[in-house]
């Protein structure tokens, strides 16, 4: 029977490869490379990077493939699900007739805020037959918090974890908010009086940028920042953590890696 493995390969450092994932790499017969288009490429030069420096199995077969777009011109979560089932339809076509085990790498973790796995019921709903493994890899959220040289929670307070589409609709949850898939920068919607953010983009990278601050200080920069970096790139994964300055805030953002007001660009830890 076909086996599927889901690998976490960390948010853009091939040092975040944990062992267990290069062993589940190794394991495989097959890696699936997506491509999604020239202004992304460097997605699939990340995966590619991988098997170059950690793939050591000889039989281990890689196959790229183009991803299906998401239309966006209609409602979100319609647009999301027409997606999901070509991406799924996209599986099917691959991986028919395979029995040994395909390999699928993920950015980031396959939990959070990641549509393989629900990609893959659909898959199974659709009568392919296969087992399932998930290897777990370093989120950005873990990556956030290491660059910014914080916690992410006060003592004995609970974090929040959130998109960007929701804190515009609902705020700020608590005293920390973790914020991810933010295209429009949806903290500029809410009072930033008391709130301290602290922001990264390109987490892992060589172009990583990061930017801390009191929220009504750094806002702005963070809006020009994340606009120059996209346009230049053509492309952009962030996310940033909201919370209540306090004693503790305060003393964990003296620590931070970044200059408030203005962008610091740092390399990936070797």
């Amino acid at each position: 029977m076909l086996g599927i493995v889901v690998i976490g390969i960390g948010t853009g450092n091939p040092d975040h490869m944990t062992v267990e994932a290069i062993g589940a790499l190794n394991a495989a017969d097959l890696v699936l490379i997506p491509r999604k288009g020239a202004a992304k490429g460097d997605l699939a030069d990340l995966r590619r990077a991988i098997c170059e420096r950690f793939l050591e199995n000889p039989a281990t077969r890689i196959v790229e493939f183009d991803m299906p777009v998401r239309d966006t011109s209609g409602g979100y979560r319609a647009g999301v699900e027409v997606w999901h089932a070509a991406i799924s339809a996209r599986y099917r076509h691959l991986l028919d007739g395979e029995t040994g085990t395909a390999a699928l790498l993920v950015w980031g973790d396959p939990s959070l805020y990641d549509s393989t796995l629900r990609i893959l019921d659909l898959l199974a709903a659709g009568g392919l037959a296969f087992t399932r493994r998930v290897v777990p890899g370093i989120t950005s959220l873990q990556v956030l918090a290491a660059r910014h040289a914080i916690p992410l929670n006060h003592i004995g307070e609970p974090v929040a974890i959130t998109t960007g589409r929701q804190l515009a609709t609902g705020g700020a949850t608590g005293t920390t908010t973790a914020v991810m898939l933010d295209g429009d920068c949806a903290f500029r919607g809410i009072d930033p009086e008391g709130v301290e953010i602290f922001w990264g983009a390109y987490l892992g990278m060589e172009n990583e940028i990061l930017i801390s601050g009191p929220l009504a200080d750094v806002g702005d920069a963070i809006v020009a920042a994340r606009a120059e970096a996209r346009a230049a790139n053509g492309w952009i994964m962030d996310t940033y953590l909201l919370r209540c300055a306090g004693e503790s805030a305060s003393a964990s953002a003296s620590h931070s890696a970044s200059v408030p007001g203005s962008p610091s660009r740092s390399q990936p830890a070797e």
